[in-house]
């Protein structure tokens, strides 16, 4: 991959840059100091069309420097939001010799045998797995076989053979992949039901007071006491 070193770093003169059709990259790593880089778009983006992932080994070329050959892997790649169109690369220069620590992209292969009989779910629960090896053994992606999954069952972390070279990072009981099983009509009438018989809460009842009755008043209730006795008299 060709590129050359950047000498423009604020946000107007990247932003220029793009419109003539280059992308604004950075290189960093413990062999130099972190260098600022700018690759031709239309030739960085042949180049990361043809893989599976963006986890991809370079060898950069860097036109005018000290250091014109670099080993290096993509560490990210950003992408505008609407567009889709590539905004800045960062790439990690490394050694032939050094183990690198990936994030890789799982993906399945295969029809489960839960799902094809039985009417399960296939549930991909990680879609990353954390991979060390040494830069000429990193994978793109990792695959994983599905075919004799039955309900009920998972691929656990564990379970996966990791590639030629690699080691794969994390807890081995970690699920990967799992067959749930379908929700049936009677599970969805139970839940029905169940919320069906909730008690409900008690309507609040007001009592209608009649038209044209006005409140009694302390003073008319006393002298309604009194009238009986005088009546007596």
């Amino acid at each position: 991959m060709n590129a050359q070193p950047r000498a423009a770093a604020r946000r107007s003169a990247v932003k220029k840059l793009r419109s003539t059709g280059v992308i604004p990259a950075v290189i960093y790593g413990r062999l130099a100091p972190p260098q600022n880089l700018e690759l031709d778009a239309r030739e960085f983006g042949d180049a990361i069309a043809h893989h599976a992932s963006e986890n991809i080994l370079m060898d950069l070329a860097v036109k005018g420097d000290q250091r014109p050959q670099r080993l290096a892997l993509v560490q990210e790649i950003q992408h505008h939001p609407v567009s889709g169109h590539i905004l800045h690369v960062d790439f990690h220069e490394v050694a032939p010799d050094e183990k690198v620590t990936i994030q890789v992209p799982v993906e399945s292969t295969g029809e489960a045998v839960g799902v094809k009989t039985g009417g399960g779910v296939l549930e991909h629960v990680m879609f990353r797995l954390k991979v060390r090896a040494l830069p000429k053994d990193l994978p793109e992606v990792i695959i994983v076989d599905v075919s004799a999954l039955e309900i009920g069952k998972a691929i656990h972390l564990g379970d996966i053979a990791a590639p030629a070279g690699c080691e794969i990072l994390g807890h081995k009981e970690l699920t990967v992949l799992a067959v749930a099983a379908p929700v049936t009509e009677v599970a969805e009438t139970a839940a029905t039901a169940a919320a069906g018989d909730a008690p409900a809460q008690p309507e609040m009842i007001k009592e209608k007071k009649e038209d044209g009755a006005a409140p009694a008043k302390d003073g008319d209730k006393k002298a309604d006491e009194k009238k009986p006795a005088e009546k007596k008299k």
